[in-house]
């Protein structure tokens, strides 16, 4: 299988074209390196150093002709997309209309879109289905939902096939310690460097985080599962703020200085993904606990410093 990763030297994306290697893909990467990291993409993968937006990537596509084409490349950062959501659009959904080009093109039999929890916003609700309504907080979340109603259409029209794979808060090694879901790598960074930990609000906020592993498991199934379906990656259960510091205090050996301080415009309060279609569309389900997850994430920092 021929497979091009948009964002494949990011940390979701390189994880995912390691992925692709180990199960024999021929595969290429396109991505600035605004974000990603050249050097973690694996060996084996050709490195496209280009911009989703750009004539080239679609020229790359074009000349690669893949049968699948994951595109995870995106401006990821709620408090960024506040500040610059022109700029937000522009990456997240002008981008995808020039990857959504190249696939027809191509001839492309699949296109595999990242998308996220964000499109829910602020949903009263114990635990999300994909059947719930989509309202977005911030301009990060409305990019990444208007972009899915971009593949909704190409696929109407031109009969691409797509599947579109709600992430939850995803955390694991090689993670930065910014951007969308990045609470769990901030904290690793500022532990490990015994600096203090500063949390937005009272720490009791909720995500379901999803570790990167999973995560890359559900992108290989996409490839022969869940046609034209909007899918969650995720655990389904909830873990607060409050609950990873307290996991980092069990493993960390020195105190841990804790501040809390106001909450952020655009910041979602409770968070929780239903996988159950998952499990039955995709055949996959996710397999790491919070609590194993964690301490894989910060052996690997130690192993880092």
């Amino acid at each position: 299988m021929k497979a091009v990763v948009t964002g494949g030297a990011g940390f979701i994306g390189s994880h995912l074209v390691k992925g692709l290697l180990e199960g024999g893909a021929i595969v290429h990467v396109i991505d600035n390196l605004s974000s990603g990291i050249r050097e973690h993409v694996a060996p084996g993968a050709v490195l496209h150093t280009e911009d989703v937006r750009s004539a080239e990537a679609k020229q790359i596509i074009a000349s690669v002709k893949p049968e699948v084409v994951y595109h995870l490349a995106a401006r990821a950062d709620v408090q960024q997309s506040i500040l610059a959501p022109a700029f937000d659009a522009s990456v997240n959904i002008t981008g995808t209309i020039n990857i959504l080009d190249a696939c027809k093109t191509a001839c492309v039999n699949k296109i595999i879109f990242a998308s996220t929890s964000g499109v829910y916003g602020n949903l009263e609700k114990e635990r999300i289905t994909e059947r719930d309504p989509a309202i977005p907080i911030s301009f990060y979340g409305l990019s990444k939902l208007t972009a899915e109603s971009y593949i909704h259409m190409y696929s109407q029209l031109y009969c691409l096939s797509y599947t579109i794979l709600r992430y939850g808060n995803v955390y694991g090694p090689g993670q930065t310690a910014k951007g969308e879901g990045g609470v769990i790598a901030n904290f690793m960074e500022r532990t490990i460097n015994n600096l203090p930990l500063y949390i937005n609000g009272d720490g009791e906020q909720t995500r379901d985080f999803i570790y990167v592993r999973d995560v890359v498991r559900a992108n290989l199934a996409a490839a022969h599962h869940a046609d034209q379906e909007t899918i969650h990656v995720s655990t389904g259960k909830s873990t607060s703020v409050n609950r990873i510091v307290e996991l980092l205090r069990d493993m960390h050996t020195a105190e841990i200085d804790l501040h809390y301080r106001p909450a952020q415009s655009g910041d979602i309060k409770h968070s929780c993904l239903s996988n159950q279609k998952a499990r039955t569309s995709l055949q996959w389900e996710s397999a790491v606990s919070i609590e194993q997850g964690i301490a894989e994430t910060y052996r690997s920092w130690l192993q880092s410093q």
